[in-house]
C-alpha cells in the first residue's frame, strides 16, 4: 500500500496521519522509508542526520481509541528511531522523541475527533528551522477537516488562501532538541491573531 504513496514516504517533511493506526503497523513502515531517505541525504553528518530524522518522526501522526494500542505504537516508533540513531534512553534525542509521539500520537477517537477524556484532538505541526531549531505550530483536527469543505470549487471560501483558512490555535517559539526533551512549557507562547482577539 505505501508504495503507492512511493514518492511521498521519501519525503522527510511528508506528513501522514492514520486514523486508527493500532499499535503502528503502518506509521513504523513510514518512519523507516523516511529514515532510510534521511541516511540517504543527510548520513555523512551526524548533526543533520539526527536532527531531520527527528523531523521524519515529527511529520508522523495518528489516533487510536484503546490507550494500550496507542502506548504500544508510541513505544515501536521511539525504538524505530532509537535502533536508527543508535541512542538510549538517557538521550536528549530519544527523550524529544518520546514528547513529540505523546503530541503526535493521540489517544483519542478520529470519527468525534476528540481525545480520551472529551478534548478536540489538536495536533502539532513541527518543522524544522535549521541550526537544531524546531517550530511547533499545533492545529484542530476538526478545523482542519472542516476547512478542506472550503476549499471546493463551487465553495462561498474558495477564493480564500490557505493562509486564512489554516491558522494555528497556537504558534510555539523556536526550541531545541534539549527543550524537547524537558517537555517544553514556554511561559509565554507566541499567540494566532485569532488567540489574541
Amino acid at each position: 500500500m505505501l508504495d503507492l504513496v512511493k514518492g511521498e514516504t521519501e519525503r522527510i517533511d511528508s506528513r501522514f496521519l492514520e486514523p486508527a493506526c493500532g499499535s503502528g503497523n503502518f506509521l513504523v513502515r513510514i518512519l523507516q522509508r523516511k529514515l532510510a531517505a534521511v541516511e540517504l541525504k543527510y548520513g555523512k553528518s551526524d548533526f543533520e542526520r539526527r536532527h531531520y530524522a527527528l523531523l521524519a518522526l515529527m511529520c508522523i501522526y495518528g489516533i487510536e481509541l484503546l490507550a494500550d494500542n496507542i502506548a504500544e505504537c508510541r513505544a515501536n516508533m521511539l525504538e524505530i528511531l532509537t535502533v536508527y540513531l543508535n541512542g538510549d534512553a538517557s538521550d536528549d534525542l530519544h527523550r524529544a522523541a518520546s514528547h513529540v509521539l505523546s503530541q503526535n500520537l493521540v489517544h483519542g477517537d478520529a470519527l468525534t475527533m476528540r481525545t480520551h477524556d472529551g478534548q478536540p484532538i489538536t495536533f502539532a505541526e513541527w518543522g524544522y528551522l535549521g541550526k537544531g531549531r524546531f517550530q511547533r505550530r499545533d492545529f484542530r483536527l476538526d478545523v482542519l477537516t472542516g476547512s478542506s469543505a472550503f476549499s471546493a470549487e463551487d465553495s462561498l471560501f474558495a477564493h480564500m488562501g490557505k493562509h486564512e483558512i489554516f491558522t494555528p490555535v497556537k504558534t510555539w517559539p523556536p526550541m531545541t532538541v534539549g527543550d524537547l526533551a524537558a517537555g517544553f512549557v514556554p511561559e509565554a507562547p507566541a499567540q494566532s491573531p485569532k488567540e489574541q482577539a
